[in-house]
């Protein structure tokens, strides 16, 4: 039988339940769950005693950087980091090089993805001050969503026209994914900070000049135009405490036009964090205070905010270990972040039924992702093991990425993650990968 598995004696997590069973997984498909089950066909058989078994993680933001930007990181190198990192599919945003702003561009990507991604994926459409008619273009059922930079883009995608982003508000019906910073507020900062420090403004001024208020006036602003014109927005990577209450929690995900999406890095590093880690956690938005740390975690528990992210954003290491004014912003993220929150489940900060919610549950809701994101009979088998009395350390050694370094380096993680399914087929194994099979271009039941 092809791609056939039987997964047994695993504690399951999916939609607020934690039970001990088994699963069948047959070609693509979650073919059975139940507290037993027996084959009698040829079929492998994997103890997953004590193991945890999750959905594989559906991560809305990453940076995969192919194509143009190959010698940090490309679809396959990242890819493979993801699903060892128990992230089965991914969105990959459009500030590649060239920029995917029109559909021929787009469609690229998907080309690049199909012959090299070893998890599933999808790209999202990037919007500009001057493309809308090519945006209007987006097939739903098949691309994620439009993504505008508000604030720190790259190339031509900053939509800074307020005429243009009402305009792009008003005339789409697909997911608004925005990154919200406000221009003004941070050159007003920058230019303070030079005039002090000149070229030599220290790492710890980040948080300052990429402040509360840059956030919030951006967020805010996007928020109160989504309302005006009834637009479905997603604010990505908030990291203020004062903008989680921007957000509404008293109705269901399904009915909610305006949402947010928080970032392993913003959860698990504060503004202290500066003074050893220095270039290496300078993100955009800023890992900012300890308040705002505790504030993001307090939205992500009572609904606020609404799904989990990366934001895997790689550099390699001699950009990152420039001086601040020319350090790059990002870092990878995809083979660790699932580690780290299992880190936050076992200190008792969020139960891991919350936890899986937010990275597979979420998503696939507010995407609309077609049979994923669930252990369901009939959905598509992209299926996590995790060995949570399994330590293992982040070293340069153990490091997927094509970058080789991440801001976790030096960490004791208590978890691993063992197997990794996409589509059915066991794409990690214990630190083997099968190279022979790709993931999917996902779909969209819009």
């Amino acid at each position: 039988m092809k791609n056939a598995y039987l997964i047994k004696n695993a504690t399951i997590v999916n939609e607020n339940k934690t039970f001990v069973g088994d699963v069948l997984v047959e070609n693509e498909i979650i073919k059975q769950i139940s507290s037993e089950i027996n084959v009698t066909e040829n079929i492998e058989i994997i103890n997953a005693e004590g193991k945890l078994l999750i959905p594989g993680f559906i991560d809305d933001q990453v940076h995969f950087r192919e194509p143009g930007l190959t010698h940090k990181a490309n679809i396959a190198t990242e890819s493979k980091a993801a699903i060892a990192g128990g992230i089965t599919t991914f969105i990959e945003q459009p500030n590649t090089i060239p920029q995917a702003t029109t559909q021929e561009l787009l469609e690229n990507k998907f080309t690049i993805a199909a012959k090299t991604s070893y998890a599933n994926y999808s790209f999202m459409f990037g919007g500009t001050n001057n493309n809308l008619e090519e945006l209007l273009k987006t097939d739903p059922k098949k691309v994620a969503g439009i993504k505008l930079f508000l604030g720190s883009s790259t190339g031509n995608m900053l939509v800074d026209d307020v005429e243009v982003l009402e305009k792009i508000f008003s005339s789409t019906k697909m997911i608004i994914s925005l990154h919200c910073e406000d221009e003004a507020t941070i050159r007003k900062n920058t230019a303070t900070f030079k005039e002090k420090y000149g070229e030599d403004i220290p790492i710890e001024a980040h948080p300052i000049i990429r402040s509360e208020d840059a956030c919030y006036i951006s967020s805010s602003k996007a928020v109160e135009l989504a309302k005006k014109t009834g637009a479905r927005i997603h604010i990505f990577h908030i990291s203020t405490e004062k903008e989680t209450h921007l957000f509404r929690n008293d109705i269901p995900l399904e009915e909610k036009k305006i949402t947010a999406e928080v970032c392993v890095h913003h959860l698990w590093f504060n503004d202290a964090d500066y003074e050893t880690k220095g270039t290496h956690i300078k993100w955009n938005p800023a890992v900012k205070t300890e308040k705002d740390r505790q504030g993001l975690w307090k939205a992500l528990l009572d609904d606020r905010i609404d799904v989990l992210a990366t934001d895997h954003a790689p550099h390699t290491i001699e950009e990152k270990n420039n001086k601040y004014l020319n350090a790059p912003s990002g870092g990878p993220l995809v083979q660790h972040a699932v580690l780290a929150l299992l880190e936050k489940v076992k200190e008792g900060v969020i139960p891991i039924e919350k936890l899986v919610e937010k990275m597979s549950h979420n998503p696939a809701k507010l995407f609309q992702i077609e049979k994923r994101g669930f252990i369901k009979e009939g959905y598509y088998a992209d299926l996590v093991l995790v060995d949570n009395n399994q330590e293992q350390t982040v070293t340069k050694d153990n490091i997927l990425y094509k970058c080789g370094w991440s801001p976790f380096e030096g960490t004791t993680f208590s978890s691993t993650i063992t197997h990794t399914f996409v589509n059915g087929v066991l794409m990690y194994n214990k630190g083997t990968f099968n190279e022979d099979v790709k993931g999917k271009r996902i779909t969209f039941n819009r």
